[in-house]
């Protein structure tokens, strides 16, 4: 398998769907399609991928588990494994996205607001989700004060 390719095409997907995302018109067929097919597009290859590292172990990996530091550095020590790791990354923060994306919709957050947000989410994850938590919260209490 050719794992620096599927990677980078994960990678060029992903960005594609946070394009569509952060600057496409929000209506429900656009939340539908990037829920249900890009992010159940990036599940099915996370999956795809699962397994074949199940099936076919790829080497340096042996040992590897999710009980230890060196079980999941054993894991990711192969391209098929940082693929696997990377693709778990992607699906996750794009679905983070749609939910940021559809709350601060709904609390009428700017989409001038919104774009940064999105876009810390889908290169910092985690960081970006914080950042739109406390946006939202600041934005609430502006709107009962």
């Amino acid at each position: 398998m050719d794992w620096p390719l599927v990677f980078r095409l994960a990678n060029l997907f992903a960005l594609l769907c946070w394009i569509v995302l952060i600057f496409a018109p929000r209506q429900e067929i656009i939340f539908t399609l990037l829920r249900e097919i890009a992010i159940g597009l990036l599940c099915l290859l996370y999956a795809s991928v699962l397994v074949m590292m199940m099936v076919f172990p790829p080497p340096g990996s042996e040992g590897g588990d999710f009980s230890s530091i060196e079980g999941v550095r054993a894991l990711f020590a192969s391209d098929a494994g940082i693929t696997l790791g990377w693709v778990h990354y992607l699906a996750f923060d794009l679905f983070v996205g749609l939910w940021v994306a559809r709350t601060a919709d709904e609390i009428s957050l700017s989409r001038i607001v919104q774009a940064p947000i999105l876009a810390a989410t889908f290169i910092f994850g985690p960081a970006g989700l914080l950042i739109f938590l406390i946006v939202r919260r600041i934005h609430e209490a502006r709107k009962t004060a």
